[in-house]
């Protein structure tokens, strides 16, 4: 059993090695890691590995390409939730989501993710991305986005918006105009949705972005 505390960024990787481990069946390459932790340099995943390995919570194998073996400690170092995928979200042209009308939740499918994400919100969810739009705020298509269920928003915040007359739903940043509603794109080659307020239901705020590994 891992004895010694974890940083935060330690943190990050071996939840980061348990979600691609899930999603892909196989561990991830250090290049891998320091892309999906944002991390600058494959040096410093390096060095943060070694601590892991040292205090019992990862064994890597040096014969194996891609060879980090997560051991049953690690799971002392981060609590877990559920959140389930309720649907996908367009990040260009708006598409439909299940049950965005009656604001019920269906869910077939969901993954587990650090509690650090969640930051104790209780009615988080998530959606798939689809699309570009969104882009130049690191959204891109395929990723998850983690979204926190509020029905209504700061100005410029990152929101899933149902266009009520269209039976639509979208996520975009949000602007309050004068008599209408901005709903703007993050990239450049996109243009803004402009609709009026009593067209517009906030269903979420986005939380966390979940990155689909090339």
């Amino acid at each position: 059993m891992a004895a010694k505390a974890l940083s935060s960024k330690q943190k990050r990787i071996i939840s980061f090695i348990h979600d691609f481990l899930r999603q892909n069946g196989y561990p991830p390459s250090v290049r891998d890691i320091a892309k999906g932790c944002q991390i600058s340099s494959t040096s410093v995943v390096a060095y943060n590995l070694a601590r892991l390995e040292e205090a019992g919570y990862i064994h890597r194998h040096s014969d194996i390409s891609r060879g980090i073996e997560l051991l049953k400690g690690w799971q002392n170092s981060r609590k877990v939730v559920y959140i389930p995928i309720v649907g996908r979200i367009a990040a260009g042209e708006p598409i439909p989501v299940p049950a965005s009308d009656t604001g019920s939740v269906i869910s077939t499918e969901g993954l587990e993710v650090s509690e650090e994400l969640t930051k104790g919100r209780q009615n988080v969810y998530a959606l798939r991305v689809k699309g570009d739009s969104m882009v130049d705020a690191l959204i891109k298509d395929g990723d998850i986005v983690l979204m926190d269920y509020v029905t209504t928003a700061e100005e410029g915040e990152m929101v899933a918006v149902w266009l009520k007359r269209e039976q639509e739903v979208t996520l975009k940043k949000i602007f309050t105009e004068p008599n209408r509603i901005r709903l703007e794109p993050a990239n450049s080659q996109t243009k803004p949705i402009y609709t009026t307020l009593d067209n517009v239901e906030i269903q979420g705020r986005v939380v966390a972005v979940i990155r689909r590994m090339p």
